[in-house]
């Protein structure tokens, strides 16, 4: 039977290594700046985010296979918190295992718990394999009507400026 924990400080380098492959599936590995020292910092002294890891079983000295990565944010529309899934991966030889579905099923404990009104992430428009998990495993509805922004760094610093 598998296991979904949250992490802990100890845990930052299985959470990097988990990341770095999410990135590379994602094509995107050098896009990871992360490194054990900002997780420690970001994720357990300040905490602006928390983690879940999945292991292929109960035993925690096996490597963990799977990460969810998530914070809270707030709807003005609900007048209550949401969790937001910022990280779902599940390493291709455990996927299709269930593993997946048991991190969403505790996300799922953790938002009931915080009274969240919703459960939110995102997906790449290629990634069909997940589209179809969230659509037909999860009943998750796709949200088209919205568009995602970003700033980055040089864009914050402009902006704080007054740019």
């Amino acid at each position: 039977m598998a296991l979904i924990r949250p992490a802990t400080p100890d845990d930052v380098d299985h959470i990097l290594r988990l990341i770095i492959e999410l990135a590379t599936f994602e094509k995107e590995p050098d896009s990871v700046k992360a490194t054990p020292e900002l997780l420690r910092k970001n994720l357990f002294e300040t905490p602006y985010a928390h983690a879940l890891l999945a292991f292929p079983s109960e035993d925690q000295n096996t490597k963990p296979v799977g990460l969810a990565l998530y914070f809270f944010n707030f709807s003005t529309w609900t007048g209550r918190p949401g969790l937001y899934l910022e990280d779902l991966y599940v390493s291709p030889e455990s996927r299709g295992t269930g593993l997946g579905k048991a991190l969403f099923a505790e996300l799922g404990k953790i938002a009931q718990e915080k009274n969240c009104a919703r459960l939110d992430w995102n997906v790449l428009k290629w990634n069909q394999p997940a589209i179809d998990f969230y659509e037909k495993g999860l009943k998750a509805k796709s949200m088209s009507e919205w568009m995602g922004m970003r700033l980055e760094e040089q864009g914050i610093a402009n902006l704080a400026r007054g740019v």
